[in-house]
């Protein structure tokens, strides 16, 4: 469903050159869970924003469906993230004067009775039933996490992106932002790609890629 091959991402300072990503070729299978691990610095988030198209790589290709990034406009990129894909980042990005609900449906591509009624269910499902008119500011850093991942998952995307989701949590409640995002591969069929420190946190991935240095070790 996802391909990416000979994937480099470059930065220049002055003369020098930094790699960030060198000589990087993955997929993600529909209904996959795959973990990129790596110490701060490896390149596991631009490899992350290279294959969800947040940024164009400097060498290689990417394919999404058989579709070349190439081949895509700015505009179009922006469309297909907005269409197919979901993203968690380690910063929960809520609106602090929306409540829960209206920050979830920001994620929405569209706003009809059926879809508030799938953002409140995804509230009841991350144990925010309760919090639906809360605001960021009422909420637990723990809550508003979750309050970000039914955000990401309202449209239903087919791939997830979740970078560092669980580095500013406990143990515990990163363990229950992935769950969160395993249960939403097992119920819809969609992929999740992990970006992470902590190996406590991919158990149960289908494959665990170690990154260092720009690349999978």
């Amino acid at each position: 469903m996802l391909s990416g091959q000979d994937l480099g991402l470059d930065y220049r300072t002055g003369t020098s050159v930094a790699h960030a990503v060198d000589t990087v070729s993955l997929s993600v299978d529909q209904g996959s869970f795959v973990g990129l691990i790596g110490p701060s610095g490896s390149g596991k988030s631009s490899l992350m924003y290279l294959l969800s198209g947040l940024k164009r790589p400097t060498r290689g290709t990417v394919a999404f469906n058989g579709q070349d990034y190439r081949q895509i406009s700015t505009p179009g990129l922006m469309q297909l993230r907005r269409q197919r894909f979901g993203f968690v980042f380690q910063q929960h990005f809520l609106i602090n004067y929306l409540t829960s609900l209206e920050n979830v449906m920001v994620g929405a591509i569209k706003r009809n009775h059926e879809v508030v009624a799938y953002a409140q269910e995804l509230l009841r499902r991350v144990g925010l039933g309760d919090k639906l008119r809360q605001r960021p500011y009422q909420l637990s850093i723990g809550e508003r996490q979750r309050v970000a991942v039914a955000r990401a998952l309202v449209h239903r995307p087919a791939i997830v992106f979740a970078d560092e989701p669980t580095a500013s949590l406990d143990q515990a409640t990163g363990r229950e932002v992935i769950d969160l995002l395993v249960d939403y591969r097992r119920r819809s069929g969609g992929s999740v790609v992990v970006v992470t420190h902590d190996p406590a946190m991919l158990t149960g991935a289908d494959r665990v890629l170690q990154m260092r240095d720009g690349r999978l070790s």
